[in-house]
């Protein structure tokens, strides 16, 4: 039998241990943020008074600062919220905040909507704590670039939608979770898993004719050079739509953008407004094409298959540290419950997984130029590059971004890079 004193004494020791490693991983992690977010400023703005030279003819000077400005200001919000997100991750583990939440609930309610109330709980004070940044982004560094267009009306009206939104689908969806996570006993994550991919592939579904009409509206393409080229390509391609529609999206900002949504045969082709008023129809056609790369190359797929295999592999995890007392108490909480451990698993993974960001990056940027080099073989890969330019120029993306900050946290090539690999393409006009 075992001795209750070495018991606790063992207890504690792997508990500090767990506390160590996880400041330790918090540290680096911070860190290597901060580090990173320092240099590109830095980069970007040593390089804003010269225009690369194979931009010269393409983008003008003020326009390369105006994209630099833009960029070292995202950047320095960004820093401000890397500080934030890390002030509100120890405040709620070991700064006691999550034990405060519970103290509070654990009288109350018990059972599922015990774990409702601290789940809900934890998103409300992360939205409140999320909030002043989210509202300087929108209402002041975007607007001082010229991109924003939304008013603070609408800004706390899709605020208020995207909440009831959250609590009208989340609240069945954790309490199913909660549910399976106490009933289905030590295999409870394999249901979890199997339950929470067939909610993603439904969501998938449902999200365009459902979801995304609620925010913005929803137009047919109209009849024209754009239309007949668009259907033109997608007959070539062999690809099935259930549409293809323009988004208000200038009601919000003027960036620009295209992009796929639905799942299966309820796949839909969107526009933003502003894009199609910005780019000639052959340069909608070619990035359109790009887009339907990532379909034929079976990017999505494998998105999707790397999601709900990552997803498994945390599951089971969690499912292995939920009745492990040090795992609680090394994060600030005297007490385990499965609430607790979906709240405390999903608020420090990022912390242990973050370095795997460059891996993830890298598989992205990949998938960018295989898109590419299927775009030129079914358009002409000037209209890409010429869309492209246009792209970098109105949205002011940085043509000169550090290369080691991209490298880490791109999910598309550097301009040069990618424009150098078009020009290479075979299919190129």
């Amino acid at each position: 039998m075992k001795n209750p004193i070495f018991a606790q004494l063992g207890l504690t020791f792997v508990t500090q241990n767990f506390t160590l490693i996880f400041l330790l991983f918090f540290a680096l992690t911070l860190a290597i943020r901060l580090w990173l977010k320092l240099r590109h400023i830095g980069f970007v703005t040593a390089h804003r008074e010269t225009v690369p030279a194979e931009f010269t003819e393409r983008v003008t000077l003020e326009t390369h600062r105006k994209a630099a400005d833009y960029t070292v200001d995202r950047s320095k919000a960004a820093v401000i919220g890397t500080f934030v997100d890390a002030g509100l991750l120890l405040a709620l583990t070991l700064g006691g905040g999550l034990a405060t939440v519970h103290g509070f609930w654990a009288p109350r309610v018990d059972g599922l909507p015990y774990g409702l109330a601290m789940i809900f709980s934890v998103m409300l004070i992360s939205g409140l704590v999320d909030l002043p940044l989210s509202l300087y982004s929108q209402f002041v560094v975007e607007a001082r670039h010229g991109f924003n267009r939304m008013t603070v009306g609408l800004f706390f009206a899709d605020l208020a939608k995207q909440t009831a939104l959250g609590a009208l689908i989340g609240a069945p969806v954790i309490l199913a979770v909660l549910w399976l996570m106490g009933a289905m006993g030590e295999h409870w994550w394999l249901y979890v898993w199997l339950f929470w991919s067939a909610f993603n592939l439904l969501l998938m579904f449902i999200y365009p004719t459902w979801i995304a009409p609620l925010f913005n509206k929803f137009s047919p393409l109209e009849d024209g050079e754009m239309k007949a080229r668009v259907e033109a390509l997608l007959a070539r391609c062999g690809f099935r739509t259930s549409g293809l529609f323009v988004m208000d999206g200038s009601k919000r900002s003027s960036h620009g953008n295209a992009y796929f949504t639905g799942f299966g045969n309820n796949k839909r082709i969107v526009f933003f407004d502003t894009l199609l008023t910005r780019l000639d129809p052959p340069e909608v056609e070619a990035v359109l094409a790009h887009e339907l790369g990532h379909f034929r190359k079976k990017h999505v797929l494998k998105r999707l298959v790397m999601m709900f295999a990552g997803s498994l592999a945390f599951l089971w995890l969690l499912g292995q540290l939920i009745d492990a007392p040090w795992f609680y108490a090394g994060l600030g909480v005297d007490t385990g419950n499965t609430a607790l451990a979906l709240i405390l698993f999903f608020l420090v993974m990022p912390v242990f997984t973050f370095p795997v960001t460059p891996l993830m990056s890298w598989l992205s940027r990949r998938h960018e130029f295989e898109a590419d080099a299927y775009a030129a073989e079914h358009a002409a890969a000037d209209d890409l590059i010429h869309a492209l330019v246009k792209l970098y120029r109105d949205n002011a993306s940085t043509l000169t971004p550090d290369p080691l900050h991209s490298l880490f946290y791109d999910s598309h090539p550097p301009a040069a890079q990618r424009i150098a690999h078009l020009q290479l393409q075979p299919g190129k006009a």
